[in-house]
Protein backbone atom coordinates (compact mmCIF):
# COMPACT_ATOMS: atom_id res chain seq x y z
CA UNK A 1 0.00 0.00 0.00
CA UNK A 2 1.19 3.54 -0.96
CA UNK A 3 2.31 5.43 2.25
CA UNK A 4 1.11 8.54 2.99
CA UNK A 5 3.39 11.52 2.01
CA UNK A 6 1.93 13.73 4.68
CA UNK A 7 1.05 17.28 4.59
CA UNK A 8 3.02 19.56 1.97
CA UNK A 9 2.70 23.21 1.78
CA UNK A 10 4.01 25.14 -0.86
CA UNK A 11 3.05 28.91 -1.91
CA UNK A 12 1.14 29.52 -5.26
CA UNK A 13 2.35 33.00 -7.05
CA UNK A 14 0.67 33.54 -10.55
CA UNK A 15 -1.00 36.15 -12.63
CA UNK A 16 -4.02 33.45 -13.27
CA UNK A 17 -4.51 32.96 -9.42
CA UNK A 18 -4.98 36.83 -8.28
CA UNK A 19 -7.15 37.70 -11.63
CA UNK A 20 -9.67 35.29 -9.74
CA UNK A 21 -9.83 37.59 -6.98
CA UNK A 22 -13.43 39.38 -8.28
CA UNK A 23 -14.96 41.64 -5.48
CA UNK A 24 -18.18 38.87 -5.44
CA UNK A 25 -14.77 36.33 -4.45
CA UNK A 26 -14.00 38.26 -1.70
CA UNK A 27 -17.25 38.91 -0.13
CA UNK A 28 -17.36 34.99 -0.49
CA UNK A 29 -14.13 34.35 1.73
CA UNK A 30 -14.98 37.03 3.89
CA UNK A 31 -18.61 35.38 4.81
CA UNK A 32 -16.52 32.27 5.72
CA UNK A 33 -13.72 33.23 7.85
CA UNK A 34 -16.03 35.72 9.88
CA UNK A 35 -18.02 32.45 10.51
CA UNK A 36 -15.10 30.75 11.21
CA UNK A 37 -15.08 28.42 8.76
CA UNK A 38 -12.70 27.69 6.47
CA UNK A 39 -12.79 27.64 2.36
CA UNK A 40 -10.71 26.58 0.42
CA UNK A 41 -10.25 26.21 -3.94
CA UNK A 42 -10.51 22.45 -4.51
CA UNK A 43 -9.66 20.05 -7.18
CA UNK A 44 -9.34 20.64 -10.93
CA UNK A 45 -9.15 24.52 -10.37
CA UNK A 46 -5.73 23.65 -8.38
CA UNK A 47 -4.57 21.31 -10.66
CA UNK A 48 -4.89 24.14 -13.66
CA UNK A 49 -3.30 26.68 -11.90
CA UNK A 50 -0.54 24.71 -11.28
CA UNK A 51 0.09 23.56 -14.72
CA UNK A 52 -0.08 27.22 -15.67
CA UNK A 53 -3.82 26.70 -17.17
CA UNK A 54 -6.49 29.50 -16.06
CA UNK A 55 -9.51 27.38 -15.16
CA UNK A 56 -12.41 27.15 -16.29
CA UNK A 57 -14.06 26.13 -13.06
CA UNK A 58 -13.67 27.01 -9.57
CA UNK A 59 -14.88 24.51 -6.75
CA UNK A 60 -14.67 25.34 -3.44
CA UNK A 61 -14.14 23.11 -0.39
CA UNK A 62 -15.07 24.06 3.22
CA UNK A 63 -15.37 22.26 6.44
CA UNK A 64 -18.66 23.87 7.28
CA UNK A 65 -21.69 21.55 6.54
CA UNK A 66 -24.51 22.18 4.24
CA UNK A 67 -26.82 23.20 7.29
CA UNK A 68 -24.12 25.69 8.73
CA UNK A 69 -23.68 27.24 4.81
CA UNK A 70 -27.58 27.93 4.76
CA UNK A 71 -27.71 29.75 7.87
CA UNK A 72 -24.22 31.81 7.41
CA UNK A 73 -26.07 32.41 3.64
CA UNK A 74 -29.27 33.31 4.75
CA UNK A 75 -28.55 35.54 8.12
CA UNK A 76 -26.16 37.94 5.27
CA UNK A 77 -29.04 37.62 2.80
CA UNK A 78 -27.32 35.61 0.03
CA UNK A 79 -29.09 33.87 -3.05
CA UNK A 80 -28.72 30.09 -2.65
CA UNK A 81 -29.20 28.46 -5.78
CA UNK A 82 -29.50 24.85 -4.63
CA UNK A 83 -30.41 24.15 -1.30
CA UNK A 84 -30.52 20.69 -1.11
CA UNK A 85 -26.97 20.28 0.69
CA UNK A 86 -27.85 18.13 3.27
CA UNK A 87 -28.10 15.26 0.46
CA UNK A 88 -25.18 15.72 -1.80
CA UNK A 89 -23.06 18.31 0.47
CA UNK A 90 -23.28 20.94 -1.91
CA UNK A 91 -24.09 24.47 -1.77
CA UNK A 92 -24.77 27.07 -5.00
CA UNK A 93 -24.42 30.90 -4.42
CA UNK A 94 -25.10 33.95 -6.07
CA UNK A 95 -22.62 36.44 -4.79
CA UNK A 96 -23.91 40.43 -6.03
CA UNK A 97 -26.74 38.71 -8.38
CA UNK A 98 -23.53 38.31 -10.88
CA UNK A 99 -21.25 35.35 -10.09
CA UNK A 100 -22.27 31.68 -9.07
CA UNK A 101 -20.31 29.72 -6.34
CA UNK A 102 -20.57 26.15 -5.64
CA UNK A 103 -19.14 25.32 -2.31
CA UNK A 104 -18.80 21.46 -1.19
CA UNK A 105 -18.63 20.19 2.84
CA UNK A 106 -15.80 17.94 3.48
CA UNK A 107 -16.69 14.64 3.32
CA UNK A 108 -15.39 10.52 3.43
CA UNK A 109 -17.03 8.08 1.34
CA UNK A 110 -17.88 5.51 3.38
CA UNK A 111 -20.16 3.08 1.55
CA UNK A 112 -19.51 2.49 -2.20
CA UNK A 113 -20.89 0.18 -4.59
CA UNK A 114 -18.53 0.86 -7.68
CA UNK A 115 -21.10 3.13 -8.82
CA UNK A 116 -21.74 5.70 -5.98
CA UNK A 117 -21.40 6.93 -2.57
CA UNK A 118 -22.59 7.02 1.12
CA UNK A 119 -20.86 10.15 2.51
CA UNK A 120 -20.73 11.55 5.86
CA UNK A 121 -19.37 14.93 6.29
CA UNK A 122 -15.67 15.46 8.44
CA UNK A 123 -13.82 18.34 8.85
CA UNK A 124 -10.39 16.51 8.09
CA UNK A 125 -8.76 18.07 5.02
CA UNK A 126 -6.81 15.12 4.54
CA UNK A 127 -9.34 12.46 4.96
CA UNK A 128 -11.64 14.47 1.93
CA UNK A 129 -7.84 14.64 -0.04
CA UNK A 130 -7.30 10.13 0.58
CA UNK A 131 -11.17 9.65 -0.72
CA UNK A 132 -10.28 11.64 -4.20
CA UNK A 133 -9.65 9.87 -7.23
CA UNK A 134 -6.17 10.71 -8.79
CA UNK A 135 -3.28 12.62 -6.60
CA UNK A 136 -3.58 16.00 -8.93
CA UNK A 137 -7.12 16.30 -8.02
CA UNK A 138 -6.94 16.15 -4.52
CA UNK A 139 -4.89 19.41 -3.70
CA UNK A 140 -6.16 22.62 -2.19
CA UNK A 141 -5.49 25.94 -2.58
CA UNK A 142 -6.48 28.25 0.50
CA UNK A 143 -7.57 32.33 -0.82
CA UNK A 144 -4.61 33.40 0.70
CA UNK A 145 -2.11 31.17 -2.36
CA UNK A 146 -1.14 28.22 0.29
CA UNK A 147 -1.13 25.10 -1.35
CA UNK A 148 -2.46 21.78 0.78
CA UNK A 149 -1.08 18.70 -0.50
CA UNK A 150 -1.50 15.90 1.18
CA UNK A 151 -0.93 13.11 -1.68
CA UNK A 152 2.16 14.47 -3.74
CA UNK A 153 0.04 15.76 -5.94
CA UNK A 154 2.03 19.03 -6.97
CA UNK A 155 5.00 16.72 -7.49
CA UNK A 156 3.31 14.30 -9.86
CA UNK A 157 1.67 17.31 -12.08
CA UNK A 158 5.32 18.82 -11.95
CA UNK A 159 6.65 15.47 -13.39
CA UNK A 160 3.64 14.47 -15.59
CA UNK A 161 2.51 11.57 -13.64
CA UNK A 162 -0.70 10.43 -13.53
CA UNK A 163 -1.15 8.24 -9.88
CA UNK A 164 -4.49 6.99 -8.01
CA UNK A 165 -4.53 8.18 -4.45
CA UNK A 166 -3.33 5.08 -2.31
CA UNK A 167 -4.01 1.94 -3.72
CA UNK A 168 -5.39 1.63 -7.30
CA UNK A 169 -7.55 -1.17 -7.01
CA UNK A 170 -9.37 0.63 -3.88
CA UNK A 171 -9.99 4.01 -6.06
CA UNK A 172 -11.06 2.03 -8.47
CA UNK A 173 -13.57 -0.16 -6.72
CA UNK A 174 -15.00 3.07 -5.17
CA UNK A 175 -16.00 3.81 -8.59
CA UNK A 176 -15.68 2.09 -11.82
CA UNK A 177 -15.95 4.86 -13.55
CA UNK A 178 -12.52 5.81 -12.10
CA UNK A 179 -10.77 3.61 -14.78
CA UNK A 180 -11.92 5.89 -17.61
CA UNK A 181 -11.13 8.94 -16.09
CA UNK A 182 -7.28 7.84 -14.99
CA UNK A 183 -7.18 7.33 -19.05
CA UNK A 184 -8.59 10.97 -18.97
CA UNK A 185 -5.97 12.56 -17.04
CA UNK A 186 -3.15 10.69 -18.86
CA UNK A 187 -4.09 11.91 -21.62
CA UNK A 188 -4.40 15.39 -20.89
CA UNK A 189 -1.39 15.44 -18.46
CA UNK A 190 1.12 12.36 -18.98
CA UNK A 191 3.92 11.28 -21.13
CA UNK A 192 2.94 8.41 -23.30
CA UNK A 193 7.06 8.26 -23.91
CA UNK A 194 7.38 7.24 -20.07
CA UNK A 195 4.78 4.27 -19.87
CA UNK A 196 2.14 3.95 -17.62
CA UNK A 197 2.99 2.74 -14.29
CA UNK A 198 2.59 -1.29 -14.36
CA UNK A 199 0.61 -1.87 -10.98
CA UNK A 200 -2.23 0.57 -12.19
CA UNK A 201 -2.56 -1.09 -14.71
CA UNK A 202 -2.66 -4.23 -13.55
CA UNK A 203 -5.45 -2.87 -11.39
CA UNK A 204 -7.27 -1.58 -14.37
CA UNK A 205 -7.76 -5.56 -16.57
CA UNK A 206 -7.93 -7.42 -12.58
CA UNK A 207 -11.45 -4.71 -12.07
CA UNK A 208 -12.31 -4.02 -16.07
CA UNK A 209 -15.66 -6.40 -15.53
CA UNK A 210 -16.87 -3.71 -12.90
CA UNK A 211 -17.01 -1.26 -15.83
CA UNK A 212 -19.87 -3.19 -17.02
CA UNK A 213 -22.38 -1.81 -13.78
CA UNK A 214 -21.35 1.68 -15.64
CA UNK A 215 -24.38 3.43 -17.31
CA UNK A 216 -23.76 4.33 -21.19
CA UNK A 217 -24.09 8.20 -20.53
CA UNK A 218 -21.36 7.98 -17.77
CA UNK A 219 -18.95 6.26 -20.39
CA UNK A 220 -19.54 8.36 -23.01
CA UNK A 221 -18.70 11.61 -21.41
CA UNK A 222 -15.46 9.98 -20.37
CA UNK A 223 -14.76 9.23 -23.82
CA UNK A 224 -15.89 11.91 -25.41
CA UNK A 225 -12.70 13.87 -23.74
CA UNK A 226 -10.46 10.88 -24.10
CA UNK A 227 -10.47 10.28 -27.76
CA UNK A 228 -9.98 14.30 -28.39
CA UNK A 229 -7.45 14.64 -26.07
CA UNK A 230 -3.58 15.71 -26.38
CA UNK A 231 -2.25 11.47 -26.14
CA UNK A 232 -5.76 10.33 -27.79
CA UNK A 233 -4.51 8.04 -30.09
CA UNK A 234 -1.81 6.15 -27.69
CA UNK A 235 -4.63 6.36 -24.91
CA UNK A 236 -6.49 4.69 -26.65
CA UNK A 237 -4.31 1.91 -27.66
CA UNK A 238 -3.64 1.27 -24.09
CA UNK A 239 -7.15 1.20 -23.18
CA UNK A 240 -8.52 -1.49 -26.06
CA UNK A 241 -4.96 -3.58 -26.83
CA UNK A 242 -3.01 -3.34 -23.39
CA UNK A 243 -6.16 -3.44 -21.21
CA UNK A 244 -8.52 -5.25 -22.99
CA UNK A 245 -11.43 -2.95 -22.42
CA UNK A 246 -13.23 -2.72 -25.60
CA UNK A 247 -16.07 -5.43 -24.83
CA UNK A 248 -17.13 -3.03 -22.21
CA UNK A 249 -17.50 0.21 -23.43
CA UNK A 250 -19.18 -1.18 -26.66
CA UNK A 251 -15.43 -1.10 -28.66
CA UNK A 252 -14.53 -4.55 -29.00
CA UNK A 253 -13.90 -5.29 -32.65
CA UNK A 254 -10.89 -2.67 -32.89
CA UNK A 255 -7.62 -4.22 -34.18
CA UNK A 256 -3.68 -2.71 -34.30
CA UNK A 257 -4.92 -1.85 -38.16
CA UNK A 258 -8.10 0.25 -37.42
CA UNK A 259 -6.15 2.07 -34.32
CA UNK A 260 -4.01 2.75 -37.40
CA UNK A 261 -6.74 4.69 -39.30
CA UNK A 262 -7.32 6.33 -36.19
CA UNK A 263 -3.79 7.73 -35.78
CA UNK A 264 -4.11 9.27 -38.45
CA UNK A 265 -7.58 11.16 -38.35
CA UNK A 266 -6.43 12.31 -34.93
CA UNK A 267 -2.98 13.55 -35.72
CA UNK A 268 -4.46 15.67 -38.49
CA UNK A 269 -6.77 17.03 -36.62
CA UNK A 270 -4.14 18.06 -33.71
CA UNK A 271 -2.10 19.67 -36.23
CA UNK A 272 -4.77 21.52 -37.65
CA UNK A 273 -6.39 22.93 -34.45
CA UNK A 274 -6.02 25.85 -32.59
CA UNK A 275 -5.37 24.11 -29.11
CA UNK A 276 -2.40 21.99 -29.33
CA UNK A 277 -3.61 20.35 -26.84
CA UNK A 278 -7.32 18.70 -28.16
CA UNK A 279 -8.11 17.58 -31.77
CA UNK A 280 -10.19 19.95 -33.96
CA UNK A 281 -12.45 17.03 -35.01
CA UNK A 282 -15.75 16.02 -33.60
CA UNK A 283 -15.13 12.82 -30.81
CA UNK A 284 -17.66 10.69 -32.77
CA UNK A 285 -15.47 11.57 -36.14
CA UNK A 286 -12.65 10.18 -34.67
CA UNK A 287 -14.33 7.03 -33.53
CA UNK A 288 -15.64 7.01 -37.12
CA UNK A 289 -12.49 5.25 -37.94
CA UNK A 290 -13.12 2.29 -35.74
CA UNK A 291 -16.53 1.24 -36.83
CA UNK A 292 -15.92 -1.19 -40.06
CA UNK A 293 -19.80 -2.07 -40.42
CA UNK A 294 -22.73 -0.82 -39.25
CA UNK A 295 -23.12 -3.56 -36.83
CA UNK A 296 -20.02 -2.21 -35.06
CA UNK A 297 -21.35 1.04 -34.74
CA UNK A 298 -25.08 0.01 -33.33
CA UNK A 299 -23.54 -2.04 -30.62
CA UNK A 300 -21.47 1.04 -29.71
CA UNK A 301 -25.23 3.44 -29.81
CA UNK A 302 -26.63 0.39 -27.54
CA UNK A 303 -23.58 0.17 -25.10
CA UNK A 304 -23.18 4.38 -24.51
CA UNK A 305 -26.20 5.91 -25.20
CA UNK A 306 -24.68 8.32 -27.79
CA UNK A 307 -27.10 10.97 -29.23
CA UNK A 308 -28.79 10.41 -32.78
CA UNK A 309 -27.04 13.53 -34.11
CA UNK A 310 -23.98 11.83 -32.79
CA UNK A 311 -25.18 8.55 -34.44
CA UNK A 312 -25.59 10.24 -37.51
CA UNK A 313 -22.05 12.27 -38.10
CA UNK A 314 -21.00 8.44 -37.90
CA UNK A 315 -23.12 6.96 -40.29
CA UNK A 316 -22.90 10.01 -42.76
CA UNK A 317 -19.05 9.52 -42.28
CA UNK A 318 -19.24 5.27 -42.81
CA UNK A 319 -21.13 6.11 -46.10
CA UNK A 320 -19.33 8.58 -47.84
CA UNK A 321 -15.67 8.18 -46.44
CA UNK A 322 -14.47 5.91 -49.35
CA UNK A 323 -15.86 8.00 -51.95
CA UNK A 324 -14.83 11.11 -50.58
CA UNK A 325 -10.56 9.80 -49.94
CA UNK A 326 -11.21 8.83 -54.16
CA UNK A 327 -8.29 10.97 -55.72
CA UNK A 328 -10.88 12.40 -58.06
CA UNK A 329 -13.34 13.90 -55.34
CA UNK A 330 -10.88 14.57 -52.69
CA UNK A 331 -10.11 18.25 -53.03
CA UNK A 332 -12.97 19.21 -55.62
CA UNK A 333 -15.38 21.07 -53.49
CA UNK A 334 -18.54 20.53 -55.67
CA UNK A 335 -18.64 16.64 -54.62
CA UNK A 336 -19.14 17.81 -51.22
CA UNK A 337 -21.16 21.07 -51.82
CA UNK A 338 -23.74 17.85 -53.52
CA UNK A 339 -23.38 15.63 -50.43
CA UNK A 340 -24.86 18.20 -48.58
CA UNK A 341 -27.54 18.99 -51.04
CA UNK A 342 -28.21 15.41 -51.45
CA UNK A 343 -28.81 14.78 -47.98
CA UNK A 344 -31.91 17.09 -48.40
CA UNK A 345 -33.31 16.23 -51.85
CA UNK A 346 -32.48 12.70 -52.01
CA UNK A 347 -32.44 11.61 -47.93
CA UNK A 348 -34.86 14.08 -46.67
CA UNK A 349 -32.44 15.24 -43.82
CA UNK A 350 -33.62 18.61 -43.53
CA UNK A 351 -31.14 20.76 -41.53
CA UNK A 352 -29.22 22.09 -44.14
CA UNK A 353 -26.69 23.76 -41.54
CA UNK A 354 -26.00 20.15 -39.56
CA UNK A 355 -25.45 18.83 -43.08
CA UNK A 356 -22.86 21.54 -44.13
CA UNK A 357 -20.94 20.04 -40.60
CA UNK A 358 -21.41 17.11 -41.37
CA UNK A 359 -19.57 17.32 -44.58
CA UNK A 360 -16.63 19.75 -42.42
CA UNK A 361 -16.30 16.87 -40.29
CA UNK A 362 -15.80 14.20 -43.50
CA UNK A 363 -12.93 16.69 -44.61
CA UNK A 364 -11.44 16.60 -41.69
CA UNK A 365 -11.76 12.83 -41.53
CA UNK A 366 -10.02 12.46 -45.15
CA UNK A 367 -7.45 15.08 -44.38
CA UNK A 368 -9.15 18.10 -46.96
CA UNK A 369 -8.53 20.89 -44.68
CA UNK A 370 -7.81 22.88 -47.59
CA UNK A 371 -11.86 23.22 -48.63
CA UNK A 372 -13.44 23.53 -45.19
CA UNK A 373 -13.19 27.68 -45.88
CA UNK A 374 -14.98 26.78 -48.90
CA UNK A 375 -17.37 25.08 -46.58
CA UNK A 376 -18.05 27.20 -44.35
CA UNK A 377 -18.38 30.36 -46.28
CA UNK A 378 -20.77 28.74 -49.08
CA UNK A 379 -24.37 29.33 -49.06
CA UNK A 380 -26.64 26.80 -50.15
CA UNK A 381 -28.25 27.45 -52.93
CA UNK A 382 -32.54 26.98 -53.47
CA UNK A 383 -33.75 24.34 -55.56
CA UNK A 384 -36.16 26.28 -58.38
CA UNK A 385 -38.66 24.04 -58.51
CA UNK A 386 -41.30 22.38 -56.08
CA UNK A 387 -44.21 20.49 -56.30
CA UNK A 388 -46.71 22.94 -57.37
CA UNK A 389 -44.61 23.17 -59.73
CA UNK A 390 -44.75 19.88 -61.25
CA UNK A 391 -48.39 19.86 -60.51
CA UNK A 392 -49.02 22.95 -62.46
CA UNK A 393 -47.05 20.99 -65.48
CA UNK A 394 -49.47 17.90 -64.99
CA UNK A 395 -47.41 15.81 -63.10
CA UNK A 396 -49.66 13.54 -60.85
CA UNK A 397 -49.23 12.29 -57.29
CA UNK A 398 -47.83 9.60 -56.37
CA UNK A 399 -44.94 7.50 -56.46
CA UNK A 400 -43.71 8.96 -59.48
CA UNK A 401 -44.11 12.41 -58.59
CA UNK A 402 -42.04 12.00 -55.76
CA UNK A 403 -39.05 11.00 -58.28
CA UNK A 404 -39.55 13.41 -60.39
CA UNK A 405 -39.13 15.93 -58.41
CA UNK A 406 -35.86 14.09 -57.07
CA UNK A 407 -34.55 13.68 -60.98
CA UNK A 408 -35.15 17.35 -61.09
CA UNK A 409 -32.97 18.05 -58.10
CA UNK A 410 -30.36 16.08 -59.95
CA UNK A 411 -30.35 17.49 -63.03
CA UNK A 412 -30.56 20.96 -60.96
CA UNK A 413 -27.08 19.74 -59.00
CA UNK A 414 -25.36 18.57 -61.86
CA UNK A 415 -25.43 21.44 -63.88
CA UNK A 416 -23.40 23.60 -60.57
CA UNK A 417 -27.35 24.24 -59.41
CA UNK A 418 -27.52 26.68 -62.58
CA UNK A 419 -31.00 25.60 -64.19
CA UNK A 420 -33.46 27.44 -64.01
CA UNK A 421 -37.65 26.34 -62.94
CA UNK A 422 -37.92 27.01 -67.11
CA UNK A 423 -35.36 25.00 -67.88
CA UNK A 424 -35.72 22.34 -65.74
CA UNK A 425 -39.62 21.87 -66.96
CA UNK A 426 -38.38 20.83 -70.12
CA UNK A 427 -37.38 17.90 -68.74
CA UNK A 428 -40.66 17.20 -67.81
CA UNK A 429 -41.32 13.71 -69.32
CA UNK A 430 -37.89 12.91 -69.16
CA UNK A 431 -38.09 8.63 -68.23
CA UNK A 432 -37.28 8.37 -64.67
CA UNK A 433 -35.91 5.15 -62.55
CA UNK A 434 -38.03 4.28 -59.38
CA UNK A 435 -35.50 2.64 -57.29
CA UNK A 436 -36.34 -0.57 -55.09
CA UNK A 437 -34.79 0.32 -51.66
CA UNK A 438 -33.93 3.91 -50.17
CA UNK A 439 -31.04 4.87 -48.24
CA UNK A 440 -32.02 5.33 -44.71
CA UNK A 441 -32.35 9.31 -43.41
CA UNK A 442 -29.28 10.55 -42.01
CA UNK A 443 -31.63 12.15 -38.94
CA UNK A 444 -30.61 15.21 -36.11
CA UNK A 445 -32.24 17.14 -33.72
CA UNK A 446 -34.22 19.08 -35.77
CA UNK A 447 -34.79 16.52 -38.79
CA UNK A 448 -38.89 16.35 -40.20
CA UNK A 449 -39.92 13.48 -42.66
CA UNK A 450 -41.00 15.43 -45.62
CA UNK A 451 -44.04 13.75 -47.08
CA UNK A 452 -43.64 14.47 -51.05
CA UNK A 453 -46.30 12.16 -52.02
Amino acid sequence: MAEKPGLQTSKLESEAFESLFSDELTNLSNLFENAGYELRMAGGAVRDLLMGIYPNDIDFASSATPSQMKEMFEQHKVRMLHKRGEEHGTITVRMNDTTNFEITTLRIDFVCDGRRAKVEYTTDWEKDAFRRDLTINSLFLGLDGTIYDYTGGVDDIQNRRVRFVGKPEDRIREDYLRILRYFRFFGRIGEPAEGHDADTLAAIIANREGMDTLSGERIWAEMKRIVGGRNGASVLRTMLLECGLGKHIGLPNVTEEILKEFSQVFETSVDHSDDEETSCAESMTLLSTLFRTDSDLSQFHRRNKVSNNEKALAQFIMRYREAAADEKNKDDKRFFFRLVTDQWHLYGSTDMEINKIRAIELLKYINSYNLIVDMQEWTVPKLPINGVNLMEAGVERGVKFKYMLQHMYILWRDSDYSLTLDELLTHIDDDIVIPDEKIPVLRGPNSKRRRLS
